[in-house]
């Protein structure tokens, strides 16, 4: 077993798609995906996953049912099963670490065209 470092910063570089998670760790039955977000993504939920998503750049708004959060560089929001969400980067591109099931398919309940089945590993 090789134990590795992840630099955020290189490892956000080294991709430009948005809405693609990149794969950069696993944790037991978990991963630390990498994601760029830029405007707005699709309204769905999971049934059986909770999510974490923790902003490193820019500023995204987790759009709720229940009213928006807007989430900022050094600040994360769960997102638990069940709750319906729609995630947003605001004022241009937003860097987010995920941690969540490796299960968790990025569109939950709903395939878009955003849909990604295959996740790339940085």
């Amino acid at each position: 077993m090789t134990i590795q470092k992840v630099s955020l910063k290189e490892a956000f570089a080294s991709f430009s798609d948005h809405w693609s998670p990149k794969i950069a760790g696993d944790i037991n039955d978990a991963q630390v995906k990498l994601a760029k977000f830029e405007g707005k993504f699709d309204w769905h939920h999971h049934d059986d996953e909770d999510e974490l998503f923790l902003v490193v750049a820019g500023t995204m708004r987790m759009g709720l049912r229940t009213g928006n959060v807007d989430v900022g560089p050094g600040e994360f929001i769960i997102i638990p099963r069940g709750i319906e969400h729609c995630p947003e980067g605001l004022d241009g591109e937003c860097h987010v670490l995920l941690l969540e099931a490796k299960t968790t398919l990025n569109t939950g309940n709903v395939v878009t065209e955003k849909t990604v089945t295959e996740l790339d590993r940085l």
